[in-house]
Parts: C-alpha cells; structure tokens; sequence
C-alpha cells in the first residue's frame, strides 16, 4: 500500500531540481570540452582591463582554413584542436610572455553555447529570398545563395559580387572553386541580373 503521509513521501521536487542541475552542468561540461574547428566563428572577451583595452580585444573571431585567429598585439594563435577553456589560457599566455597584461583573465565562446547572438550575412540582388540569413561553419558561396531560394530567371551566377571588410570580389558559381568559397559573418552577396547577353 503506498502512503498517502507527505511526511513519508520522496522530496520529488528536490530530486528533480538535482536532475535538472547535473543535466545542465553536463551539457556545459560537454561544450567545453569540444574542440574547435577550422572557419569555426568565436566570441572572445578580456576581464579585468580598462574599457579602452576591452574594445580591443572582445569580438567575434573567425578561424582560418589554417587554423589560426589573429588578435591585437599577439598576431596569430592557433585555435583549431583546442578546446575553448584551453584557447583562453593560450591566449591569455601569449599576453602575458609578450608583457602586455599581467594576469589576464579571457572567455571564450563557441557558437553552441548559451548567450551568443547568431551571426548573419545578406543576400540581395537577383534571388528569390533577399535580406538577412543566419550563418553556420562551413557555408558555401553556393550554399548562402541557395538558402535565399536560389537565382532568380534574370540571376547572373558568373557576376556574383561578394563585400567583405570595404572590398568587393567577384566569383563565378559555374565554377566549383568558387562555389565551395566559405563566406564569412556580415558578408554581403549580391546576384546582379544577367546582361544583353544573358550573362
């Protein structure tokens, strides 16, 4: 016979919590512990510094096809392989051989933690869905424009336009090089129509 007695029964709630708490602590605890990759995007943040010298460092991070991040003062460091707690402690090392900060505290976070904002490029021009798409590692040329719903009939694939950083690259989707070019966070694209001669 089960008792009916509040007295005799299990803290359920308190069991639950518990439950709940070590699932969490274990999601965290695996994050941490993945390791980073190549065109891999990262947040990383300084602790502990005047405002001015925070605005140096915290930003968003792209990974190289090498591997590497470059940031102020240290150049480049190799990322890919680390995990992101070994990273932060890479570079908080580099800092400080370098004598530029003492004790440096550093955070850094992958894109499947908790409390980063997605990041984004744009699509316009000749597509069938312009404006804003979130980005993922490893998207394509080719990809970014297909996730706008593809060229339109007046889309020219061989003069697509890519803006990044004040400069302007062209690339021509027939070509596979340039369809498996990696775009990067706050990329602009733009599919112009084709010309008189259909190009």
């Amino acid at each position: 016979m089960i008792s009916t007695n509040p007295e005799l029964l299990p803290p359920y709630p308190s069991i639950m919590k518990t439950f709940y708490i070590l699932l969490i602590s274990l999601l965290v605890l695996g994050q941490s512990n993945a390791q980073i990759r190549v065109n891999q995007t990262l947040q990383i943040s300084i602790q502990g510094v005047p405002q001015s010298e925070q605005t140096r460092i915290n930003s968003t991070y792209q990974v190289s096809s090498s591997g590497t991040i470059s940031m102020w003062e240290i150049g480049k460091i190799r990322a890919s392989g680390s995990t992101a707690d070994q990273l932060a402690t890479q570079i908080a090392a580099a800092y400080k051989a370098k004598q530029i900060y003492t004790n440096p505290s550093f955070s850094v976070i992958t894109p499947n933690e908790a409390g980063l904002v997605q990041m984004s490029y744009t699509v316009g021009g000749a597509v069938r869905g312009s404006g804003q798409k979130p980005f993922t590692d490893g998207l394509t040329l080719f990809g970014a424009i297909q996730a706008a719903g593809g060229e339109t009939e007046f889309g020219a694939l061989t003069r697509i336009k890519l803006f990044r950083n004040g400069k302007v690259k062209t690339f021509n989707l027939k070509q596979d090089s340039d369809k498996a070019f990696l775009i990067r966070p706050d990329d602009m694209i733009e599919v112009p129509q084709k010309n008189w001669a259909g190009r």
